[in-house]
């Protein structure tokens, strides 16, 4: 199992200061990796701070020596697939090598496009197209393409990604809808997460239950099934569970980890309490290390 920690970019997070001093505390106590958000508005009628994801961490990649960094999950529909890779191939080399990039239709979709007057009903059609873009994009490769959505001719961006062939691409999923999970396994991981029935919009993200959001092992164990059914092997995949255990007892969140372990995950992403006034609890849990 490699351990992650999964930040806000708002509220107690909502600077880039702390933001550096938790992922080199995380990086010291020993997880893998240090995912944050991607967001541009997450409450309606009002302003809300939120630091924006591809400058942030283009600074943790030169605050970090170690950990793999990536924001899960960008909404790919919302960005030029051109100049997402470029910014992904940069930070590639920024990095020496460690990104993720995690790519999912983006939610809440009534505020992350609905705002802004785009089209909600075309981010699954434009995040195919996009990925595929952006797979030739940062291999180095040359591109001609004529979609629906987008098109190139002979483009060829350089330099091509540190890592070879390109950087692991995971994508998100929200249950139970199985079309992200079909989506993923053309790629290198799942990030999954279930979507509440009704998305409610009209509150503060702090007073949402995320753990509404997180699946329990007997679902990530259906989730392997599904992915082996499809791929026909987990092998060199990410399956990804998440949730919050730091807050836990040591042996505690051991065995809430191994329990998502022996479904068939891989990964396990501890989804940072985005409460206001949580940041030294969490620095103080977060440097007591992974639950091993």
């Amino acid at each position: 199992m490699h351990y992650a920690i999964y930040a806000p970019t708002f509220n107690d997070f909502g600077s880039p200061e702390r933001l550096l001093e938790l992922a080199e505390q995380a990086e010291a106590a020993g997880y893998d990796a240090f995912f944050i958000w991607d967001h541009l508005i997450l409450s309606p009628g009002r302003p809300f701070a939120i630091l924006d994801a591809t400058v942030m961490l283009g600074a943790l990649a030169r605050a970090t020596r170690r950990m793999r960094l990536g924001a899960m999950v960008t909404p790919l529909a919302r960005r030029r697939p051109w100049k997402f890779a470029k910014e992904m191939v940069t930070l590639d080399h920024l990095s020496d090598g460690r990104v993720i990039c995690g790519v999912g239709l983006g939610e809440p979709a009534e505020l992350e496009f609905g705002a802004f007057g785009e089209a909600r009903r075309e981010r699954a059609a434009r995040l195919d197209e996009g990925l595929a873009l952006f797979d030739g994009l940062v291999r180095g490769e040359q591109v001609t393409h004529r979609g629906t959505h987008y098109a190139l001719e002979c483009v060829q961006l350089a330099p091509a990604a540190r890592q070879t062939p390109r950087m692991p691409v995971w994508v998100a999923a929200c249950l139970p809808a199985r079309a992200g999970v079909e989506r993923a396994v053309r790629w290198d991981g799942l990030f999954p997460v279930r979507l509440p029935s009704p998305v409610c919009l009209s509150v503060r993200p702090s007073a949402l239950e995320w753990r509404d959001w997180w699946l329990r092992p007997d679902e990530m164990a259906a989730l392997r099934d599904a992915v082996m059914e499809l791929r026909g092997s987990v092998d060199e995949f990410a399956l990804v569970a998440s949730g919050r255990v730091c807050e836990l007892a040591s042996d505690a969140a051991r065995a809430r980890v191994r329990s998502y372990a022996e479904a068939g995950a891989n990964w396990w992403c501890e989804w940072v309490d985005e409460a206001p006034g949580s940041f030294a609890r969490t620095l103080e849990r977060i440097r007591r290390g992974p639950p091993r």
